[in-house]
């Protein structure tokens, strides 16, 4: 049965891309009450989603989605999706080259579609993708090449990372721990504000297959600059990945002298400034974004000119565990 939220000032919103991360801002913002179109170029992306059907799999977003009615809408057609919409997601995917920069061609291929589909209102076009730093202001280069009667202020675009966990990504998105704004104007990060109003207030009703934790209250808010927003996510996974990488080398120093990793781990995670969370000594990290983001890091420090020895020692001890590992089997 579709969920009636109670919602004062719907937007009309785009998402461009139907992956993890789209399909998931997508149902969220359409289960807040806005109208949401979602856009992909594969038309059996498109078509599966019509007959209610996920290309993916999340625990509890077909039930979301469902939740939705008519406010959640597919297509293929970015003159049908853009032209309407006070704001524009862009959620495509930005996978590894070979030297760890992330490969941005899909990217700029939507930027370029978006930015020809502008209707001449104030609209926000918001990187929703993983992204290097300095990548918001390439965006909105683009769009001044390609719009239409292009004006300066009319079209802002706005960093908005995702923090979503594979399996819980539902939770994440109602609950956060903080919600990223980052914007060189003002009047975009606004708009972004309204558009999160019941997220952020957190007067939604709670999804009965999700519902709101005991104790928690609201999202912290984070409104920043395009540059900061995009290293706050970078920074945010390399650091984990940091964390998993050091239990990894003190399990390796406990096997030396006899102690149990696992107790020196939850002593140690027991200190609120450490916390017990990543700190599960194994394998190592692996996945589709610790990796990939922190060799973005270390590449984007290289571009500039600075070293970044502490991530690099990262993805050595990271390299190291899974030989260890093997040859443990071995053994």
């Amino acid at each position: 049965m579709p969920h009636t939220p109670n919602l004062h000032t719907p937007l009309k919103v785009a998402v461009v891309g139907t992956g993890y991360v789209g399909l998931g801002t997508a149902a969220l913002l359409a289960y807040f009450g806005h109208q949401v179109m979602g856009l992909d170029i594969d038309q059996g992306k498109v078509d599966m989603l019509v007959r209610g059907e996920l290309p993916i799999y999340e625990p509890g977003l077909g039930e979301l989605m469902a939740e939705c009615g008519d406010r959640l809408q597919w297509t293929t057609d970015y003159s049908a999706a853009i032209p309407g919409a006070d704001v524009i997601f862009i959620c495509v995917g930005t996978p590894p080259l070979p030297g760890g920069q992330p490969d941005l061609r899909y990217l700029a291929a939507a930027a370029q579609d978006v930015a020809r589909h502008l209707n001449g209102k104030m609209q926000v076009v918001v990187n929703k993708s993983t992204v290097p730093v300095g990548t918001g202001d390439w965006v909105a280069r683009i769009i001044e090449e390609n719009a239409p009667d292009y004006k300066q202020h009319q079209y802002n675009v706005v960093s908005n990372p995702e923090f979503l966990r594979e399996g819980t990504a539902l939770f994440d998105s109602l609950y956060p721990d903080r919600l990223v704004l980052g914007g060189n104007d003002g009047t975009g990060v606004a708009r972004l504000l309204e558009l999160y109003a019941p997220l952020i207030e957190q007067n939604f009703q709670a999804p009965a297959h999700v519902p709101r934790p005991v104790g928690y209250t609201r999202p912290e808010v984070v409104a920043t600059s395009l540059s900061s927003a995009e290293m706050i996510k970078y920074a945010a996974n390399a650091f984990l990945a940091l964390k998993i990488s050091f239990a990894n080398e003190i399990a390796g120093l406990c096997e030396r002298v006899d102690a149990d990793i696992e107790e020196v781990a939850r002593g140690i995670g027991s200190d609120a400034r450490i916390g017990r969370q990543f700190l599960s000594a194994g394998a190592g990290w692996g996945g589709s974004c610790f990796g990939k983001d922190t060799s973005a890091l270390i590449s984007t420090g290289e571009e500039y000119g600075y070293d970044m020895p502490i991530l690099r020692a990262a993805v050595a001890v990271n390299q190291r565990q899974r030989q260890l590992v093997i040859a443990k089997l071995q053994k």
